[in-house]
């Protein structure tokens, strides 16, 4: 049985999406089933480019979820929170418990937020129950780029530094630790 990743994210500029890929084609490689769902941009309807908007049934499917978020003044964007704020029915019911759960983000700057962006994105999935599954320093791509509590990029003022070799080294690290934590859970 495969582990069931669903990757849920907001990008306004293009980069949370370019990371959420990475980790979908890397997670797809270690032979999960994946969800990517993008809560979408301005406007109500998805670019033809954007993946499906997500639905609570994505998280109630998924063994593994990974939010991604730029940084708004250090704390999750609101269009995700938006979506994380509608799942009351289902954490009411246990649905959101006893998954694995991790983050990642983007700023402009490199003290952007990115550390507190994460840990304000914890604080919910310690309501849901859920079991956090962050990277720590537990492979050698941490101390490069040097983010513990998820995966995070600088995208530069002009939001033009791609996502390079660092980040997709510990965005790779970051869905197969907790493709591997799931998997052990479920044995």
């Amino acid at each position: 049985m495969s582990t069931k990743v669903a990757i849920i994210y907001y990008s306004q500029t293009g980069t949370v999406a370019t990371m959420a890929n990475r980790l979908a084609q890397t997670a797809e490689s270690l032979g999960a089933e994946v969800r990517v769902r993008s809560v979408g941009r301005d406007g109500d309807e998805a670019a033809a480019d954007e993946p499906q908007r997500p639905t609570p049934d994505d998280i109630v499917w998924a063994d593994v979820v990974l939010f991604g978020t730029p940084t708004r003044y250090g704390n999750v964007a609101g269009r995700l929170k938006v979506f994380i704020d509608s799942l009351g029915a289902q954490w009411a019911q246990g649905q959101l418990a006893d998954k694995v759960y991790a983050g990642f983000t983007s700023s402009q700057t490199a003290h952007g937020g990115q550390e507190t962006t994460l840990l304000a994105l914890y604080n919910t999935i310690h309501h849901f129950g859920g079991l956090i599954v962050s990277p720590g320093y537990t492979d050698g791509s941490k101390f490069v780029d040097g983010n513990p509590y998820g995966v995070s990029h600088v995208t530069g003022p002009a939001n033009d530094a791609p996502v390079d070799d660092t980040v997709n080294t510990a965005l790779d690290h970051l869905v197969t630790r907790a493709i591997g934590i799931s998997t052990k859970l479920n044995a």
